[in-house]
């Protein structure tokens, strides 16, 4: 009579293991999406309150400051209560985020869109810390490699609908060009846009909170015990990384990659929108899926959020690029292939800043392709090479993540002075600095087999 029962448990735990999965590739889907929904809301908030290039620019300099500020009390967090309710802690500050950008966007007080996005950031970093050993404990450790490849390809899809359905949101009748002022009906929208758009993020993590509450105890069973190394305090995790000389230049890297790939991003809308570029061309219309995507209103040129649909297919182009790059690093060395792509990026930067023009719309929204391996293969490079423990060196990489709140920030001072197009030279000078990262890489000794692991 037992025989049924005992042999429907493992069944019983499969499933429960694949809900926990769903959920947890649910985490790495959402904060793709939250974090590219930074693009089309810089471009909004520009016109919205009437502010510079530089100002606007602040909303990706307060989402991404927090990785600077809470990477490793996050790795702290984790060590000491473990998954479950690191993941919780991190869904309860999102959603007090969210709440802070409801209240932002029906007061339309830029200062508290500011904090909002402080507060999701914070609750992303934390995900991140522990969303990856999370996925790759859920279910037979052989398959490990590719659930994690699976949760990061629907992070890439995030990234590619985050644009599309805030520009959709957002950027309605919204104008950022000189002597353009938008009505307060358009603006009352584009407010109301947000109000949506961060309504509806909050109710999805309400569930995950709520699912990861009734299923926290089997979660936390298919979690492996943490190793003794890794629960090491913050501050011998910071000494320990800052001794490394590779751990430094690994954080260089991140730090310039992602303040390029970010401003880029950011910067993307209002570059494209210009009438030196796309403002005033249908060029992009006769491409069939760009132009699908933007989906024309019927007016001569490129509108603002035109622009913000396109700027999908920057990201999009890094989501293809992952794909390629994972065949080509099984044939070809990463530091080479990382030379390649760097030097790439940059000739393609200094096509717009030297030669600009209709071409150089599109010329800009190829270089998310080459941005794709960046960061993994500069993480990697960096783990083989530093004399710092794993974890360590880790936490540092992620705390130079903050790149993307200096970076954005120049170049929108850049775009101020000079214009979106010429501003393009400082992500060519930090692609310059990492294909320099890469040669160096790939002449330098790797510490050993146990510092070279792959991290997702």
């Amino acid at each position: 009579m037992n025989e049924p029962h005992q042999a429907s448990a493992p069944a019983t735990g499969r499933s429960t293991a694949v809900a926990a999965f769903a959920a947890v590739t649910v985490l790495f889907f959402a904060w793709g999406f939250i974090t590219s929904l930074i693009d089309p809301l810089v471009a909004a908030v520009k016109g919205i309150f009437t502010l510079s290039d530089a100002e606007a620019q602040l909303s990706a300099s307060a989402f991404f400051i927090a990785y600077g500020l809470m990477s490793f009390p996050a790795a702290a967090l984790i060590a000491r209560f473990h998954s479950v309710p690191s993941i919780l802690t991190a869904l309860v500050t999102m959603v007090a985020g969210c709440l802070v950008m409801l209240a932002a966007a029906n007061l339309a007080v830029y200062p508290l869109v500011l904090a909002g996005l402080f507060m999701l950031a914070s609750g992303i970093t934390i995900l991140q810390v522990a969303a990856n050993p999370l996925a790759a404990a859920l279910g037979d450790p052989a398959r490990s490699h590719f659930r994690l490849t699976f949760s990061q390809t629907f992070n890439s899809f995030g990234t590619f609908l985050g644009p599309l359905i805030g520009a959709h949101l957002f950027l309605e009748g919204v104008e950022v060009k000189d002597g353009v002022a938008i009505s307060d009906a358009v603006r009352d929208q584009a407010l109301a846009g947000i109000d949506s758009a961060y309504f509806w993020i909050c109710g999805l993590i309400i569930a995950l909170i709520l699912f990861f509450w009734v299923a926290r105890r089997i979660v936390n069973e298919a979690v492996p015990p943490a190793p003794v190394a890794a629960r090491a305090g913050m501050g011998e995790l910071i000494r320990e990384a800052l001794s490394s000389r590779w751990a430094l230049l690994g954080a260089l890297a991140i730090f310039l990659y992602v303040g390029a790939e970010v401003a880029i991003g950011t910067q993307m809308a209002l570059f494209l929108n210009s009438d030196a570029v796309w403002g005033q061309s249908d060029a992009a219309f006769g491409v069939p899926l760009l132009g699908f995507a933007m989906g024309s209103d019927g007016v001569a040129g490129v509108s603002l959020q035109e622009a913000g649909k396109a700027v999908a297919f920057y990201w999009g182009g890094a989501m293809v690029g992952r794909a390629i790059g994972s065949v080509l690093l099984a044939r070809v060395s990463a530091a080479k292939l990382l030379v390649v792509f760097t030097a790439a990026a940059v000739l393609m930067c200094l096509y717009v800043v030297l030669v600009g023009g209709v071409g150089a719309g599109f010329v800009a929204l190829g270089i998310g392709l080459f941005n794709s391996i960046m960061f993994p293969v500069i993480f990697t490079l960096t783990l083989e090479r530093s004399t710092a423990r794993a974890e360590a060196t880790s936490g540092l990489l992620c705390t130079a993540i903050v790149g993307g709140a200096a970076i954005p920030f120049l170049v929108g001072n850049l775009s101020d002075a000079l214009g979106y197009a010429t501003a393009f030279i400082l992500p060519a000078l930090c692609y310059a600095v990492l294909c320099g990262f890469a040669l160096a890489a790939g002449r330098a000794r790797v510490q050993g087999a146990a510092a070279a692991i792959t991290v997702h």
